[in-house]
């Protein structure tokens, strides 16, 4: 999508401060940090959100929460981290494009939002 900022930060085309990158995902710190960890995972294929997904997306979706494991093993954060995605404008998707927040380093309470 031409006008998608995370498609411009995962072609390089915006720089960003990436903390985890392979084939399929890309990593990158918030820019409005939420907690002392706050990192963004995207898919470098672009789809809006979690209900626009297709079955044939499964693999990469599940590639992403996989990355975030590795992400969280990488920053230390693996004993306790939140991984959230908001579907839609009315659930705080800001971003039309598919992420995960990766949330860390405080205590997250319960219920959230």
């Amino acid at each position: 999508m031409a006008d998608c900022i995370f498609c411009k930060i995962a072609s390089g085309e915006i720089n960003s401060k990436v903390v985890y990158e392979d084939e399929d995902t890309l990593a990158f710190l918030d820019l409005n940090p939420q907690a002392p960890t706050h990192v963004l995972i995207i898919p470098r294929r672009h789809i809006d959100r979690l209900s626009t997904a297709a079955d044939s997306d499964a693999e990469l979706l599940g590639k992403l929460q996989l990355a975030a494991v590795k992400i969280a093993k990488r920053l230390n954060v693996e004993s306790g981290f939140r991984l959230v995605t908001n579907n839609g404008k009315a659930a705080g998707q800001a971003v039309d494009h598919i992420h995960y927040h990766l949330l860390a380093g405080r205590k997250m309470l319960w219920p959230p939002g």
